[in-house]
């Protein structure tokens, strides 16, 4: 029964991301000239996610607590990555933002398609140029009024904890001295597991920390802001676990009291 469910869901992300496509395109043409921060066609993408989300039978995803409606546009956010189902979930967040992605994604038909119109930003893992060249172009579109979104962690971690940050996202905010803004999702590594194509049922939750200003932050603080942004983000998603059906973390010392 999982698979065939499964397999109707891969059908109706795929029908979903077909009609959206076309969508999109259309409005990509019509606000191609004045639309250069690709507002339309970048929220019209996450809409679709959202859409998609919505009318997957496995699927429960939402926002919990309070939100703000817009971000500062010199912003880096950064997030905690569970499982590819994040990005549905954190579409469901209100403000567009410039996603952070591997390169392979911009590859797959149609979905690939739809990151290059939305403005995303590709990079090979592993390739330091164009490692180099993806952060020039997060920066043009901070310069251009739009937050961008990383995963420091850089892949899906296989495992309940998080995997170490990279320093990309947080060497970008100091030279850009823009704000970090630490997410948190929780409940979606069962969702879509990796390296599996079968679905799970799923409460998914994401939930935004407190910016984290780089006013005055010179590279020498780069691990200083690392480190407070994966505290922000470990003490949100503990507060989601509960609420996803999950266990919160233990803290070390009362795991090692309770040896």
């Amino acid at each position: 029964m999982n698979a065939l469910l499964s397999i109707w869901t891969w059908v109706e992300v795929g029908l979903v991301a077909l009609v959206g496509f076309f969508v999109q395109l259309s409005l990509f043409i019509l606000t191609f000239l004045f639309d250069k921060r690709r507002y339309v066609a970048g929220r019209c993408f996450r809409l679709v996610g959202v859409t998609a989300a919505k009318l997957t039978p496995f699927w429960r995803f939402g926002v919990h607590g309070n939100v703000p409606d817009r971000v500062a546009p010199n912003t880096v956010v950064v997030s905690n990555h569970e499982s590819n189902a994040d990005c549905f979930l954190i579409s469901f967040l209100p403000w567009e933002m410039k996603w952070l992605g591997k390169r392979s994604l911009f590859k797959v038909p149609v979905v690939g398609w739809m990151m290059s119109l939305a403005g995303d930003v590709s990079v090979e893992r592993g390739d330091r140029d164009s490692a180099t060249g993806a952060m020039a172009r997060c920066k043009e579109w901070m310069l251009k009024g739009m937050p961008v979104m990383i995963f420091p962690e850089g892949t899906r971690s296989k495992t309940d904890e998080l995997l170490p940050f990279k320093d990309g996202a947080f060497r970008l905010a100091i030279e850009m001295q823009a704000d970090v803004l630490p997410l948190a999702v929780s409940g979606t590594r069962l969702a879509l597991p990796k390296h599996s194509w079968r679905f799970a049922t799923s409460r998914g939750l994401v939930t935004v920390g407190t910016p984290i200003s780089t006013k005055g932050m010179t590279m020498d603080d780069v691990e200083s802001l690392k480190n407070q942004a994966r505290a922000q983000i470990e003490a949100l998603r503990a507060s989601l676990k509960p609420l996803t059906g999950g266990a919160a973390p233990v803290p070390a010392t009362d795991a090692n009291a309770a040896r």
